[in-house]
């Protein structure tokens, strides 16, 4: 006789519904708000990008009046929208958080999910906001654990939206107060509404920035309709037709629920230093601190040698074309010659390294036809916990020097201070909003506790009606 399906998504419904900020630590109270100072930081800064306006002018055209807050913007418009755009513009510039075993960035979800609901639900604490944001995390990135990255890739889908959206559907069924049943039926909605498309990379599109904001906007209808007692398959994930079998070619579900509550999956999650992918950052790292260490002039550089882990290969190695001839920023952002060239031409790899007129110097296009990249497996042991790297560069006198990087810059065991998060989000937050405003807002998350005003925070994030 077969043994019964484990009942994975009534499992992770149950112990969703029924966290609550008792069962938070100091340290993951003060996670939650590290990563919402680093959210806001890159929604305010993505908000001027271009695809940022589209979605803006789409909402002046068609989307409903309400309270819900547009970051770095005057506008005001109902929460599944709000979450939409907001989750578009903090994904918009490679900045965002990142959760390294799951290979997913669930904040750019989960905090558009929650700040929205939040407005709507004036009596939501920042107790409340924060327990809804940990189960968030805990449920997109488990997903993301699950499927395996490198598999989940191989189909062609993006773990940011495809498991995100199981995330929002949780967060917005805390801030609904929804009764575990009907959050149970949220995550079976949201099932229906996974999706997210990798096919961006083939021409440097902006769908993927769109993917956070859908997952967030489908997440809060998934919520409401569970609320008004639409249902959903209770077997969603671990059912034969379910999201774990239909979207990865070796689930691991039992990774879903091991050791659940045991630790929270919003400790593992990092921050990003540079704007650009993930599988980026740590070789980006090894060739900055090379250039500084040794004051290398790129115009002596003879080779780059850097080794990529094989699951980022298809996001930033290949097609060889596109990445060694990156024609727009997003090609740029997923372009591994182009990261290596701009870090060591510049030593620094932020949002005003990746433009159009670095995409022209003749000195980076030169320096990228240098960069050799290579698999080796002596990087692989320990993703998708660790993503290291090992770059090498090899001198025209002769000299070469190496680096190998296990925790990048950002990481939960080499993570920014602080002061030193404090600084990056005010290099991103002055492009939309003034200086004393932004100053404002980094103390008023710091300082957040159970007398805050949630909105309070909010009105800081977007810019003055005129």
């Amino acid at each position: 006789m077969k043994n019964p399906i484990e009942p994975i998504t009534r499992t992770l419904a149950s112990f969703s519904h029924a966290l609550n900020s008792r069962d938070l630590s100091r340290e993951v109270v003060e996670r939650a708000k590290y990563l919402l100072l680093d959210y806001l930081g890159v929604a305010l800064a993505g908000s001027r990008t271009e695809s940022s306006q589209a979605v803006s002018r789409m909402l002046d055209s068609s989307a409903p009046q309400g309270a819900c807050t547009v970051i770095g913007s005057a506008s005001r418009t109902s929460p599944e929208y709000a979450a939409l755009a907001n989750g578009t513009a903090a994904h918009g510039v490679e900045l965002d958080d990142t959760h390294q075993a799951g290979s997913i960035h669930p904040g750019v979800v989960i905090f558009s999910t929650a700040i929205a609901l939040s407005e709507m639900q004036p009596d939501i604490d920042t107790a409340q906001f924060i327990a809804a944001v940990v189960a968030g995390y805990e449920v997109a990135t488990r997903l993301g654990i699950a499927v395996q990255p490198k598999y989940h890739y191989e189909l062609g889908f993006h773990p940011t939206s495809t498991c995100g959206v199981f995330g929002a559907a949780v967060t917005a069924a805390k801030l609904l107060r929804l009764s575990e049943e009907q959050l149970l039926s949220a995550m079976g909605i949201a099932g229906s509404m996974a999706a997210g498309s990798l096919e961006f990379l083939a021409d440097g599109t902006w769908t993927k920035r769109l993917h956070p904001g859908l997952a967030a906007q489908n997440g809060i209808l998934a919520a409401k309709l569970a609320a008004q007692g639409f249902r959903g398959p209770a077997t969603i994930l671990e059912g034969r037709d379910g999201f774990l079998s239909g979207y990865s070619r070796k689930p691991k579900p039992e990774l879903v629920t091991l050791d659940l509550g045991e630790d929270f999956e919003i400790m593992k999650t990092s921050i990003k230093p540079h704007a650009c992918c993930r599988y980026m950052q740590a070789p980006i790292d090894g060739l900055i601190q090379l250039a500084v260490e040794h004051d290398i002039d790129p115009n002596q550089i003879k080779r780059v040698e850097i080794a990529v882990l094989k699951a980022g290969w298809p996001l930033v190695c290949e097609p060889r074309r596109r990445k060694y001839v990156p024609t727009n920023i997003v090609d740029a952002q997923f372009s591994m010659p182009y990261g290596a060239a701009v870090a060591l031409t510049e030593r620094a790899a932020g949002l005003d390294q990746f433009t159009g007129d670095n995409l022209q110097s003749p000195q980076i296009k030169s320096l990228m036809g240098k960069v050799v990249l290579q698999k080796d497996i002596r990087i692989e042991k320990n993703f998708p916990r660790e993503w290291p790297a090992i770059v090498q560069i090899y001198l025209t006198n002769g000299k070469q020097f190496k680096k190998r990087v296990r925790f990048p810059k950002g990481d939960p065991e080499n993570p920014l201070s602080w002061q030193e998060l404090s600084t990056k989000f005010l290099s991103l937050a002055v492009r939309a909003l003034p200086e004393k405003r932004c100053e404002q807002l980094v103390n008023s998350v710091k300082d957040m506790n159970a007398s805050t005003k949630l909105r309070d925070i909010w009105n800081l994030a977007s810019r003055p009606a005129n």
